[in-house]
């Protein structure tokens, strides 16, 4: 698994330098531009920084090996710091709505035009960033680089609704100047959604909660390719970090000895470890069987 964990950790030093390098130009686009909401999208991408230094230095926490007090390893801080991402989230959404409400309050100038061009730019290269890290979060099994890469997401999204906005307040001219913060305040509301779709995956990892159905099945089917498995009964998967600890019940000839069902009980745990790389532990437990009936 520490392979995977470098993967990961090259994935976040890619968000961090692709954030901060459009966190600055939105800055500048939106104060030069005269834009609220390329200053709002310039707010989420420094919370979005600070976010991705969190995930590299919770898979790089992740990565040591188990210990006396932490025997299942150091997992569990991927979906903490997803916790805390969600956070971050939250409350830079906060501040996008508190200010947007208050421009609306206040008679301003239009944006440039210009910041089109930049927030288009923006907007392609969000999405490209959205893409690269969704993939590597799905190939590593990782809760927070999904974190960082729904961050990519929400941050193409609040580009598009600046896109639209100073689209608006430019072509319908006069009166329309608040376009810019309606989008900016419909941008925030983008991002407590998001927030929500990041936290509650992230919840029932913590939570032990059954959402490996899919995994649990090929478990089974693998099982049964192992010399004097039987059956197979209960089977429980729990995710740590990036990979998968199994508990699971083997059914054997109830005949055999205490040494040949424990051997069996080994070459199940090598095989399944073997045939599905992201399982880091199997815990099997052995059950007789009896005609159509398992002795428990």
């Amino acid at each position: 698994m520490s392979s995977n964990a470098d993967k990961a950790i090259r994935t976040a030093y890619f968000s961090i330098i692709g954030n901060l390098g459009l966190a600055v130009v939105k800055w500048l686009a939106g104060f030069f531009g005269n834009s609220f909401a390329l200053i709002a999208d310039a707010i989420e991408s420094t919370t979005d920084i600070f976010s991705s230094v969190l995930v590299l230095l919770g898979i790089k926490y992740s990565k040591r090996p188990a210990d006396d007090t932490h025997p299942y390893g150091h997992g569990r801080i991927e979906p903490l710091i997803t916790f805390v991402i969600v956070i971050f989230l939250v409350i830079s959404a906060t501040v996008i709505a508190y200010q947007s409400i208050l421009n609306l309050r206040t008679p301003h100038e239009p944006p440039q035009a210009w910041t089109l061009i930049v927030l288009g730019v923006i907007i392609l290269w969000k999405e490209a960033s959205y893409q690269v890290v969704i993939r590597k979060s799905k190939a590593l099994n990782s809760s927070s680089l999904k974190a960082d890469a729904w961050h990519h997401r929400s941050d193409a999204i609040t580009s598009i609704a600046a896109f639209i906005g100073i689209s608006v307040a430019l072509w319908l001219g006069e009166g329309y100047e608040y376009a810019d913060d309606w989008a900016a305040l419909v941008a925030s509301a983008f991002i407590l959604y998001n927030c929500y779709r990041i936290f509650r995956p992230a919840l029932g990892e913590i939570m032990d909660e059954n959402l490996y159905e899919n995994l649990v099945d090929k478990i089974k089917q693998k099982s049964l390719q192992v010399h004097g498995v039987i059956d197979t009964e209960k089977c429980f998967v729990r995710k740590i970090g990036m990979s998968f600890i199994v508990d699971i019940h083997a059914v054997v000839d109830p005949h055999l000895s205490v040494r040949e069902g424990h051997a069996i009980a080994h070459a199940l745990k090598d095989y399944l470890m073997d045939q599905i790389p992201s399982i880091s532990n199997v815990f099997v437990h052995v059950e007789p069987f009896e005609g159509n009936r398992i002795m428990n």
